[in-house]
């Protein structure tokens, strides 16, 4: 029940993500939709389909459609008023990556996978979403180009992980984790952290 609360708030946000960068791009109704769906169920179905869940899970139960349909729909009514919401926006964004990243490191956990997959399985379902957004506007994926958002996600992995192995309790393993995402992620855009490139481009 904690991983379906989790997943289902993680769908809203990565969805109002979404549809506002679909927006923006001036998109029409369907696209604002398909990209708000995209941004918020392909984490997700990554995970899934790595974790041989067929269907994915995403794609079985009806809230997990109606919720990012719902969100992706109301940001294109009002998308001015969460425009302007700029700092909320970047809140709920690692907020959901937080919360996706937990969420998929559980599942992958309770299927039986080790560990070091885990960790990965749980950072890619929470930057699959918005890579697959990017490429699906034609930007190279944020993940790869700028702001710790990666590293933030395999960080939280990481506890959800150590915390499952010491036989922690799991609702306080996934908060920690969680928090472990937002707060490295929300200190990196307040001291904009980057990961380095290559020296010597210009």
């Amino acid at each position: 029940m904690v991983i379906v609360v989790l997943e289902l708030v993680g769908l809203a946000v990565f969805a109002a993500s979404g549809a506002l960068a679909a927006v923006r791009a001036r998109l029409d109704l369907f696209g604002v939709v398909v990209l708000g769906l995209t941004t918020a169920l392909g984490g997700g179905i990554i995970r899934d389909v790595l974790l041989g869940i067929t269907p994915p899970t995403t794609l079985r139960n009806w809230p997990y459609l109606v919720v990012p349909i719902a969100t992706a729909l109301g940001v294109f009514a009002f998308h001015p008023q969460v425009a302007r919401l700029r700092k909320a926006v970047l809140l709920a964004d690692a907020v959901g990556l937080g919360l996706f990243t937990v969420s998929g490191t559980a599942t992958a956990l309770a299927v039986g996978v080790p560990a070091y997959t885990a960790c990965l399985i749980g950072m890619t379902a929470g930057i699959g979403g918005g890579a697959m957004r990017d490429l699906l506007l034609r930007e190279i994926p944020l993940v790869l180009r700028r702001e710790i958002y990666a590293l933030a996600a395999l960080a939280g992995a990481i506890v959800v992980v150590a915390g499952a192995r010491l036989g922690l309790p799991s609702v306080l393993v996934t908060a920690v984790g969680a928090t472990l995402v937002v707060v490295i992620r929300l200190v990196a855009l307040w001291r904009r952290w980057n990961a380095p490139v290559a020296p010597g481009l210009t």
